[in-house]
């Protein structure tokens, strides 16, 4: 955190959520799991293989969930309290002791990679079965998961969890939207 507080205008001093403000604020990452997972199921003609592709979705949206906690949380200022809004900085404070809150960005840039492929895997597959074959299901599902994945859940981080942070300004994904 370097030290510096954010100096914008709409920061807010660091608000303490509840287990149900948490798992509220976790709903669109929820949300596009479970529409993702939902894409493979519909578009794969056989079931075995959609249901394989489904559970390797959600597994992998869990590990990636556990990977910020593992690989980024111990660098952020909110680990171990309640505010942070996911409530993954108290899980993280189970699995890792806290690290030098000075390389937050660095951890950010590394790690968030990880988990971008959860956005655009199951659009990728949804969209080239549907230019295939198309399906009116598997359109709708495709047309919802992007609505959450690229609408609701930014939307929903920057305009609730990224107004309280005080690294907003320093954040490598906040930080190029303000300028």
């Amino acid at each position: 955190m370097n030290g510096k507080v954010s100096n914008n205008k709409d920061y807010q001093p660091a608000h303490e959520y509840s287990c149900a403000q948490e798992l509220v604020n976790n709903l669109p990452y929820i949300a596009m799991t479970v529409l993702g997972a939902a894409i493979f199921i519909v578009g794969f003609e056989d079931p075995v293989w959609g249901w394989i592709a489904a559970i390797a979705y959600v597994i992998y949206s869990v590990a990636g969930a556990f990977w910020i906690m593992i690989f980024l949380c111990p660098y952020c200022p909110r680990w171990n309290g309640r505010t942070c809004p996911c409530g993954y900085g108290r899980i993280a404070a189970k699995l890792r002791e806290k690290k030098d809150g000075g390389h937050f960005k660095e951890k950010f840039k590394k790690h968030i990679p990880v988990i971008v492929p959860l956005w655009f895997i199951p659009i990728l597959f949804g969209a080239g079965l549907v230019v295939r074959s198309f399906s009116w299901p598997l359109l709708i599902l495709l047309v919802v998961f992007a609505l959450d994945a690229f609408v609701v859940l930014p939307l929903f981080s920057t305009k609730h969890s990224c107004v309280n942070c005080a690294q907003r300004d320093s954040c490598p994904w906040m930080g190029c939207k303000g300028q």
